[in-house]
């Protein structure tokens, strides 16, 4: 794709010309602009006032400094005083299991996971499809239809390698939750789960199959339950803040427990505090600097993807940017995977950059719309 190709495109006329050239392009400049505004980023230092009680680390409330001056002398007068701690707060809360994969949430957890390029974890995908073990993996939604419900026990009761993971929920009824069961979320297909289907598999499309089961097995069990504590204490007429989290029952934990090393892991328990208490503690100044955003990962750059170039956490405003995406689930690997063989792109380890003529070719561009993940999003709806 050249720069007098990408000048000759016309939306509205024909609506189906050049639609590749459209998604490639503002996922090419998104990876460009991420470069530039890394390398164009100057770091502004600040400080922080921390302090250690009880071998707990509790940050000053107000948050950083941005003169030393000042930060020297909060600092100096908290030397000189005992904590104190002034209040502790606990309130009990839960997680839900994490949803259903859709592709794209399966490409980026194995990207992040495993390392495995969007291309191949589609691959193994399709691989497993074919062999009948998953359900159809082209998908962009995290939902089950309704009929599914009365299938899931006999599914469970098919996957005998995970038979001690799956009987806890047979003893019972299983439930039914509106965050997975959702008609209106689902159109041709639904979320990609496991079919009960078992068979010898590789070393990579056992992974890949493993968190499709495990994280279908989980969206099943109990919430897990957890007590939320926040301990404020006071040094002087200074305020020190300090979270932690206790999980009360495991819930849907437990099916990843022992298994995917650090993928839920939790916040230290805090050690016992006491309201009014007092003693020693020893405290820190530390100068630091603001960091540049990070370059693209293929997990980060497909979920930009996803989500029309928006930094998207939380899985429900996630859902609702879909429709404004680049390309779709199942093409969005082979878009990434153009721009590598076009050496548009490179990968640095875990990272992808842009190359120099990808560079030469986004700036070449005067047209906005062209480059606009937003804006192409919108017109591919049409």
């Amino acid at each position: 794709m050249n720069a007098t190709r990408l000048y000759t495109l016309k939306y509205g006329k024909d609506r189906q010309v050049l639609s590749v050239g459209r998604v490639q392009t503002p996922t090419l400049a998104m990876v460009v602009e991420r470069y530039q505004s890394i390398l164009n980023f100057k770091p502004q230092p600040y400080w922080e006032l921390q302090t250690t009680y009880k071998n707990t680390l509790f940050r000053y409330e107000e948050g950083r400094f941005l003169s030393k001056e000042e930060g020297t002398i909060v600092a100096q007068k908290v030397k000189e005083e005992a904590f104190e701690v002034s209040k502790i707060e606990k309130k009990k809360g839960k997680e839900y299991a994490p949803k259903l994969f859709d592709l794209t949430g399966l490409q980026v957890y194995c990207n992040t996971k495993f390392g495995l390029t969007a291309e191949q974890t589609l691959n193994i995908a399709q691989k497993l499809y074919e062999q009948k073990m998953i359900t159809y993996p082209r998908v962009d939604t995290t939902f089950l239809p309704n009929d599914v419900y009365p299938k899931v026990p006999n599914i469970l009761k098919q996957l005998t390698k995970y038979q001690a993971l799956c009987q806890p929920l047979l003893n019972k009824k299983i439930k039914k939750s509106a965050k997975i069961f959702n008609d209106k979320k689902v159109t041709d297909h639904h979320a990609i789960i496991p079919t009960g289907m078992e068979m010898y598999l590789s070393e990579e499309q056992g992974k890949v199959y493993d968190v499709i089961t495990r994280r279908f097995i989980a969206s099943f069990y109990p919430d897990c339950e957890v007590a939320h504590t926040h301990v404020y204490g006071k040094v002087d007429t200074f305020t020190f803040k300090t979270s932690g989290k206790q999980i009360l029952s495991l819930g849907w934990k437990q099916v990843f427990q022992f298994k995917e090393e650090n993928a839920y892991q939790d916040d230290s328990v805090l050690p016992d505090f006491v309201k009014g208490e007092k003693g020693e503690h020893t405290p820190s100044f530390l100068e630091k600097e603001t960091k540049p955003p990070n370059y693209f990962s293929e997990a980060t750059l497909l979920r930009s993807m996803e989500t029309a170039g928006k930094d998207m956490d939380d899985d429900e405003i996630r859902d609702l940017m879909k429709e404004n995406g680049i390309g779709r689930p199942s093409t969005r690997a082979s878009i990434i995977e153009t721009l590598f063989r076009r050496k548009y792109i490179i990968r640095n380890k875990k990272q992808i950059l842009p190359t120099p003529t990808g560079i030469d070719l986004i700036n070449t561009i005067q047209n906005q719309l062209l480059k606009s993940a937003e804006l192409t999003g919108n017109t591919e709806k049409f």
